[in-house]
């Protein structure tokens, strides 16, 4: 089975089994996306686009794919996407993601939804980031980043592109915003994975931890409504400044997508962008991110670090963003799929099989390193047929 008849690549195995295991309307939460999905698609379809060239009679023997994102060095240039409710997919939750993250020298946001609060994610010691949103209470964001600065995080991610939240036609058909009070079809959907459901039992918590303090509210997603509520909807430029005022370290823009934002979000002291349309969840119909990533690129001539986010599954896509001109790639769906199968082990083994299909495409292209594979650029890729 294939989720909205799009290949999951190297994630296949992990995907397949956390449809099995979680209930439809999780399922459908990490697989849906806005409206008629379309732009879900188009990030998936861009990777078919293009070819990486193969090259041979070139050492090699060792492929290195360390690489400097964001200030950081990662021993391989993947991002863990912030994924919000991760926690509610299996106990190991954000914190076993975050140690495979540790363990393997990556990097990974915290959701603002995280299940568990960033203080306690933060203790696996991986090179974490923080999400955030502006809120109209700026106090709620000021505190967030307080707590951020506390714990150690290397940096926030402002997400931009939640002005509001579109619809969603598989959560509508699923009442996943109302799991606060489940339906009795509801029920009988969770009562039909009991696995999922002795492992919801075993967590034992029914809050989003991390920010449970700013509601009253009772239960996950009642939580979650009552903090989305207060997301600013008047977001500019001059809020991406007093944030940049506020917070000394790296800060990450993500919801970039047309390179007159990627120039802005340079002028107004960002340190790296994230070319993302949150994973066909918010606009659609949008273009995928490889599309608009070329131009980004271009006109940032390398001032700041660019990840791109939606769409990648195999090792190629991966050669291919960054000879497009990205530092790194940004993993959602994949790692929730893992988390959701086997917990903490699933995330190691989807970042390891992504890892084993990039070293084979990188010997095969004649790239040893990150480095040679900046320094073909284009040049390493050729253009498909449609």
């Amino acid at each position: 089975m294939m989720g909205h008849g799009i290949d999951d690549g190297a994630f296949s195995g992990l995907a397949r089994k956390a449809r099995r295991r979680l209930p439809r309307l999780f399922a459908d939460y990490i697989d849906g996306g806005a409206h008629g999905e379309h732009t879900l698609h188009r990030n998936r379809a861009a990777f078919a686009r293009w070819g990486v060239m193969p090259r041979g009679l070139r050492d090699v023997s060792s492929i290195d794919l360390t690489t400097s994102c964001f200030g950081r060095a990662w021993r391989l240039p993947f991002f863990l996407a912030p994924v919000g409710f991760a926690g509610m997919f299996h106990a190991d939750g954000e914190p076993g993601a975050a140690n495979e993250a540790a363990r393997r020298s990556v990097g990974m946001g915290v959701s603002t939804f995280s299940i568990h609060a960033m203080e306690t994610v933060a203790a696996s010691g991986a090179d974490l980031m923080a999400q955030i949103y502006v809120m109209r209470d700026r106090g709620i964001t000021r505190d967030m980043l307080a707590r951020a600065r506390a714990c150690g995080m290397s940096g926030i991610i402002v997400t931009i592109d939640t002005a509001i939240t579109p619809v969603r036609e598989r959560d509508v058909r699923n009442g996943f915003r109302h799991l606060s009070r489940p339906t009795a079809a509801q029920m009988v959907g969770l009562l039909k994975r009991p696995l999922w459901l002795t492992d919801t039992v075993r967590r034992g918590r029914n809050t989003v931890g991390n920010i449970d303090r700013y509601t009253t509210a009772r239960g996950v997603m009642a939580q979650a409504r009552d903090v989305a509520a207060q997301i600013d909807p008047t977001l500019d430029w001059d809020d991406l400044a007093w944030l940049r005022d506020a917070w000394n370290g790296a800060l990450v823009v993500k919801g970039i997508m047309h390179p007159d934002d990627a120039l802005r979000a340079a002028e107004h002291g960002a340190d790296g962008i994230i070319v993302s349309n949150h994973g066909g969840r918010q606009m659609d119909p949008a273009p995928g991110t490889l599309d608009v990533l070329p131009a980004i690129a271009d006109v940032i001539g390398g001032r700041l670090d660019i990840v791109v986010d939606g769409g990648i599954r195999r090792g190629g896509d991966v050669v291919t963003a960054l000879a497009l001109g990205a530092s790194a790639v940004s993993l959602g769906r994949p790692w929730a799929w893992g988390l959701a199968a086997y917990g903490a082990r699933g995330v190691g083994a989807a970042l390891a099989d992504l890892e084993r299909e990039l070293r084979d495409v990188m010997a095969l292209a004649g790239l040893c390193d990150i480095a040679a594979l900046r320094r073909a650029g284009r040049t390493a890729l050729w253009p498909l047929p449609s």
